[in-house]
């Protein structure tokens, strides 16, 4: 019998509770989800030999259920699942809570009891089947926690989360149709949890060929457990800094080009020319304009637009204010509405996102469409486009 979500929700909520007091809740999903993945790896793939995940002997959820009680639990869940991780290239992914840490999880009996209750709490549950009644059991789950985690981190903590409803909006939005084939490409250039790529993917009839990147370590961990838990193997998602050392790049070593592009980037980022020289930027994202030094938001408007194929298409997550401020943005704003790659504007409210309360909105750009848009418009002259009766020229 499958089970339901309210009792995977509350098990998980549980193990939460025992990691109180120990550690900064923004920590919590480290230890959380990777007791959930094992979990889920364990039940649906321990002695398939075909199975996308490998589940070596000593390193499954019985394993651990084994190491209850056991005056070295810690070590052992450690080894158990550094084990998994090395059988499966996951190292650095799936190993990154140390559940032998005595500052977080308490010593000696403290420790003993915390891991034993954990352990405990998801050994009732047969997470075998990924899906029940027709809904993506765990990919539920795992967003139902980001949404937790993000909210009890604090304004500094929610930056690996976009919401689900705005996720779904830019997967609506950004021209994906029943026609899409499989192996179209999706790109997030700050791809946090996954969320943003994994809705577009699901906008495709056969899904899409993910690819991403994520500056922090953890988060980019959470983003491959994310995709293995949503069925999606082959999404390749690496850990760096886009800016200064973007990952995905052709053989000439300009960037790579995708079909489809979504991002919520970090907003007003003030560090982004850091290990940077716009001026002298190999892959030439700044012919439209540099942004600001210390405010990075079209930064990653320009990055996308050149990461984007000529018929690309994309939808990106900025703040409100990067539709009417001056000098070098708004210099930026009239050349990339002259080359006619906005397709539209949508205003976001305030408080939308965790971490801050400012308003948004979503660009969504066309570059198949550029060249008539660019037409339409100078058909029109002075009609220029304006947000709240004022010009974005």
């Amino acid at each position: 019998m499958a089970i339901k979500k309210t009792e995977l929700y509350s098990s998980l909520w549980a193990s939460c509770d025992e990691l109180r007091g120990g550690m900064d809740a923004s920590q919590y999903k480290d230890y959380v989800l990777t007791m959930l993945f094992m979990k889920y790896v364990s039940d649906k793939f321990k002695g398939d030999p075909y199975g996308m995940i490998v589940v070596p002997k000593g390193a499954s959820y019985d394993d651990m259920i084994a190491a209850k009680g056991d005056k070295e639990i810690g070590d052992k869940i450690n080894i158990i699942i550094s084990a998994l991780a090395e059988e499966n290239d996951l190292k650095g992914v799936i190993d990154v809570a140390d559940f032998n840490d005595e500052d977080k999880l308490g010593k000696g009996k403290d420790m003993i009891d915390r891991l034993t209750k954990l352990v405990g709490i998801f050994q009732g549950l047969d997470l075998s089947t990924n899906r029940a009644g027709g809904d993506d059991l765990l990919g539920d789950a795992y967003e139902f926690l980001m949404r937790h985690f993000a909210t009890e981190s604090g304004k500094s903590k929610g930056q690996f989360y976009t919401p689900s409803e705005v996720s779904q909006i830019l997967a609506k939005v950004v021209g994906i149709t029943k026609d899409t084939p499989q192996d179209a490409t999706a790109y997030d250039p700050t791809s946090g949890s996954g969320s943003l790529l994994l809705k577009a993917s699901d906008e495709a009839p056969r899904g899409l060929s993910i690819y991403g990147q994520e500056m922090d370590n953890a988060t980019s961990a959470l983003a491959r457990m994310n995709m293995i838990l949503h069925n999606n193997t082959t999404a390749k998602i690496f850990k760096g800094n886009t800016l200064s050392e973007p990952h995905w790049k052709d053989a000439d070593g300009q960037l790579k080009t995708f079909d489809f592009a979504v991002a919520n980037p970090p907003f007003s980022n003030k560090n982004w020319t850091s290990g940077l020289t716009p001026e002298n930027d190999l892959y030439n994202r700044f012919t439209w304009g540099i942004p600001p030094e210390k405010n990075g938001d079209y930064t990653f408007l320009l990055h996308i637009i050149k990461s984007l194929k000529s018929t690309g298409k994309g939808a990106v997550i900025l703040p409100h204010g990067v539709l009417f401020r001056g000098n070098a943005e708004a210099t930026i704003r009239e050349n990339l509405i002259k080359q006619g790659y906005i397709k539209g504007i949508i205003g976001l409210p305030a408080n939308l996102f965790y971490g801050t309360g400012i308003p948004a909105c979503i660009i969504v750009i066309d570059k198949e469409h550029a060249q008539k848009a660019v037409t339409n418009f100078n058909e029109e002259d002075e009609n220029l486009p304006t947000i709240e009766g004022r010009s974005i020229l």
